[in-house]
């Protein structure tokens, strides 16, 4: 399954990711930290949606409420439940 989600409060514009059978296959930033994101995107690859929202959730960028990591939380916890 491949779900796009529409990230708030941060540089990112959007997350694409595709799952199988809840594991992360591939994750991509569009815009954002191009090197940060590129090695969070293969740092997830292989692992359970639910470890990276457990690990992820709540992280914060400087003073903003939220952060990229955050975000994809936040689109693996919609895609999930999709």
């Amino acid at each position: 399954m491949t779900y796009n989600y529409k990230p708030t409060g941060v540089c990112t514009r959007a997350i694409t990711v595709e799952l199988d059978g809840g594991v992360i296959r591939s994750v991509a930033f569009n815009g954002g930290c191009a090197g940060n994101l590129a090695g969070i995107s293969r740092l997830v690859e292989g692992m359970r949606a639910e470890e990276v929202i457990a690990k992820f959730k709540g992280t914060k960028c400087g003073y903003k409420a939220t952060s990229c990591p955050d975000q994809l939380a936040k689109a693996l916890e919609e895609a999930l439940a999709s």
